[in-house]
């Protein structure tokens, strides 16, 4: 059993890679928390985690997720997990572990894939260049493969993450900033002259955090539940969405499998 979160593609990629090679059942964190979070394990079943880093942390999301979850027969499974980040991790999955406490459960193998870079929130970060995205694409692909033989093989005690220079900094200072004051959707807008109407964006909102859409235009409900993945920006075809300023000249990105499958013939 394989829970995972994806906003823009990179992780729902790897998520579905590793249900392949081990044959487990894959279910998004996104979609079961609409449900009663009741989970039972059958006998040998892997337990895996696998989301997108925010700010050097689990989405909020996953943690929510977490924190009303309940799942049977967790004794002598073995849990890995794997995250996804433009680049370090910090201190991710110490914070993922401590919230699995109340599962029972410890990660007994963690992972960490460097993807193309896709938030957009602040001044000096943008989307990756064709050239570097290709580049990681094709690196995360090679130890893709291998973090999915040892996972099908359950071996423990692996560490393969790049938690930066400074992780407790940013995981728990930097980190703090980004979760209250980063992760907000009041700052989204659309340009109405520029919106086509076709509910892409409302659609790719992973929290239902949006309305409107196919006829309308979209609307952010602010109510707290946005996690700021950006993936509405990034999936809006006519460029009709900007995250106050910060978004402006900026480019977009979400895993497209197809232009993917493309660029490795």
């Amino acid at each position: 059993m394989i829970f995972y979160l994806s906003a823009t593609g990179n992780t729902r990629w790897a998520a579905e890679y590793l249900a392949q090679a081990t044959g487990e059942k894959l279910i998004s964190m996104a979609e079961a928390i609409h449900s009663n979070c009741r989970f039972i394990l059958a006998e040998d079943e892997r337990i895996g985690f696998v989301f997108p880093v925010h700010g050097w942390r689990p989405p909020r999301l996953v943690r929510k997720f977490l924190s009303q979850t309940e799942l049977r027969g967790v004794d002598g499974h073995f849990c890995f997990a794997l995250c996804t980040a433009g680049d370090d991790i910090g201190q991710s999955m110490e914070i993922l572990n401590h919230d699995l406490r109340r599962l029972h459960l410890k990660t007994e193998s963690i992972y960490s894939l460097i993807m193309p870079e896709s938030y957009v929130g602040l001044p000096f970060m943008d989307v990756d260049k064709p050239e570097k995205e290709k580049a990681k694409k094709q690196q995360a692909e090679k130890q893709l493969h291998e973090f999915a033989e040892e996972i099908r093989q359950r071996k423990r005690g692996i560490c393969k993450t790049y938690k930066g220079h400074w992780p407790r900094t940013n995981s728990w200072l930097l980190g703090t900033i980004f979760d209250r004051l980063l992760i907000s959707d009041k700052p989204f807008r659309v340009n109405a002259d520029k919106c086509i109407r076709c509910g892409k964006c409302v659609e790719a909102c992973i929290t239902g955090n949006m309305t409107g859409g196919k006829g309308e235009l979209p609307q952010w409900k602010h109510q707290g539940d946005c996690c700021t993945c950006f993936a509405c920006y990034h999936h809006c075809p006519v460029r009709a969405i900007e995250y106050g300023g910060r978004t402006k000249n900026k480019g977009q990105y979400y895993f497209n499998k197809n232009k993917y499958n493309n660029l490795n013939k």
